[in-house]
This record gives structure tokens, C-alpha cells and sequence, in this order.
């Protein structure tokens, strides 16, 4: 059954929240939030979701920010994945992405939802393909079982929201966290105003800039990961992006990548100041389960 009208208009206000929440974080400089120990304690960090409800809820439970104001959260890559709406095999995790803007509604100085490449996938239409199914075509069938003649409203919403999302969150003691990280940086190099200067339109669209790097790069060479680190001032960085069977890998001695959309779902919860290795952060590692 298609939502109400009520219904469907409490979730485009939802988003045009989220979105003017996103762009007035404490700590938000452009594309980058940046939290030190005036804005937090600790930061609680988590991996891919794709749609995970169970574990969703596990994280908004662990995370506790009602009773912990000086807990920050950052999620990552709700869209696409799932269970799906059985009369057409549309797929639910829009109602996920719905749920994130929420939280930023609720906690809106707590919550960072930093831009994926599923939700850049979104924001632009560029399509992704997976067990030969198509996940752009599938998130539009949900929205309009939800949705029905209201489906192009609600994306209209949605839109702005991505595209306010921050790139990336930074914390004392070079500790960076991104979705992923560009390719060839060692080789290339990576135009690091793009995490501080104000991004345009066009820098979201641009399949050779800078934006899609930063989401899309699966290059774990040791050096291109040092190269990244060293760009951005960090010696550790977390990502999410890669499938970790185990909920988490450390594929060189920089990164750290975390997944939360199987059995073993893992988080870190990262105390802000402190300058830690990346052996002492693996230590922090934990299940959801």
C-alpha cells in the first residue's frame, strides 16, 4: 500500500533536516568534519550496512547517543542490499537511508553519514550491477512500491541530503576516515583541496574527479595507502567499501576496513586524542553480534 500523503511529506522534511544538519555539524569544514576533544570524547566508527537492518539496530543500540552526548557515530553505505518488498523485488534499504536522516534529525552534532559510493551511485544515476542485478533499478522499484506516484518527490528530497553529506571525518593523533581511498596516489597524487574547499555540483557528476576517486578506489597497495595517509596527515585510516568476511582486514600496515553487513559485523570505538597505532585500534575492535 502506497504511504500517505502525511507520511510521504514528514519524510521530505526529514531530509531537507538531515541535509541543513549535515552543512551546520559542529566541526564541519567544507568537505571534511574535523572532531577534537571540544566536540568529542570518543567516535564510534562502523562499516557498510547495504540494507542490514538487524545490525543497523544493533549499532544505534551500541552507540547509545542519547546517553553518551559526547559520542559521535559515523555510518557509512545503507543503499542497496537486503530484503526486498516480495511483490515487485524492489529493494527496502531506501527505508534505511530514511532511518540515517533521522538520526541526524535527532543527534544532529553526533551523527557524520559520510558519502558512500552506492549513495554517490544514487545522487547521480550511475548504475551498479551485482549478481547481475541491477541495485539502481531494484532502490527505485522499492521507492515506488512505498511511494507510488510520489517516488520522483521523495528523490528529489533525498538528492540534496547525499550531496551534503561530508567526505570524510578526521580526529587528533592522524587518525582519518573515509569511505575508501583513491587509487595511484603514490603515483598520481590526489587533490586534497577537494576535502577542504567548497564542493560544486559538478564535482559529484565528474566520474574523473576527484569525489568518484575517493569512493570507488580499491588500491590497498602498502603505498598507495601510505602515500593517501601521508596527503591527509594521518598514519591510520579507516574505510569501509571491501567486503571482510570476518568484519574487518587490515590489508597493509595503514589501513583498517571495517564491514558491517554480515554475520561478523565489527566496529571501533576511537577515543578522541590520543595519537593510537594501527595495532592498538585493532585491539579496540569489536563484534556487533
Amino acid at each position: 500500500m502506497v504511504a500517505s500523503i502525511q507520511y510521504i511529506q514528514r519524510i521530505v522534511d526529514t531530509y531537507a533536516r538531515a541535509a541543513e544538519a549535515n552543512l551546520k555539524t559542529p566541526g564541519r569544514r567544507n568537505g571534511l568534519v574535523v572532531l577534537d576533544r571540544e566536540l568529542a570524547d570518543e567516535v564510534m566508527v562502523t562499516g557498510d550496512l547495504h540494507g542490514h537492518r538487524e545490525n543497523f539496530n544493533r549499532i544505534r543500540r551500541v552507540a547509545d547517543l542519547g546517553n553518551h552526548p559526547r559520542r559521535h557515530l559515523v555510518l557509512q553505505e545503507v543503499c542497496h542490499g537486503g530484503p526486498t518488498y516480495p511483490e515487485n523485488g524492489g529493494c527496502k534499504s531506501h527505508a534505511m537511508l530514511e532511518d540515517v536522516a533521522r538520526l541526524k534529525t535527532q543527534y544532529p552534532a553526533q551523527v557524520h553519514f559520510l558519502l558512500g559510493n552506492h549513495e554517490l551511485s544514487e545522487l547521480t544515476e550511475y548504475p551498479i550491477q551485482k549478481n547481475k542485478q541491477m541495485l539502481n533499478l531494484m532502490f527505485r522499484l522499492g521507492l515506488q512500491f512505498t511511494y507510488g506516484p510520489a517516488t520522483e518527490k521523495v528523490r528529489e528530497a533525498y538528492c540534496p541530503f547525499l550531496q551534503s553529506c561530508p567526505l570524510a571525518v578526521s580526529l587528533p593523533g592522524g587518525i582519518f576516515i573515509s569511505h575508501s581511498l583513491p587509487k595511484d596516489v603514490d603515483a598520481g597524487g590526489f587533490d586534497k583541496s577537494l576535502l577542504s574547499r567548497e564542493l560544486e555540483s559538478g564535482d559529484f557528476w565528474d566520474r574523473d574527479g576527484g569525489v568518484f576517486d575517493l569512493v570507488w578506489g580499491r588500491d590497498h597497495r602498502a603505498e598507495n595507502a601510505r602515500a593517501f595517509a601521508d596527503l591527509v596527515g594521518a598514519t591510520v585510516l579507516i574505510h569501509g567499501h571491501e567486503p571482510c568476511p570476518d568484519g574487518f582486514c587490515t590489508p597493509n600496515d595503514v589501513q583498517i576496513i571495517l564491514d558491517c553487513c554480515g554475520d561478523n559485523a565489527s566496529y571501533l570505538i576511537v577515543p578522541v586524542g590520543p595519537a593510537l597505532t594501527q595495532a592498538q585500534l585493532v585491539e579496540r575492535i569489536q563484534r556487533l553480534g
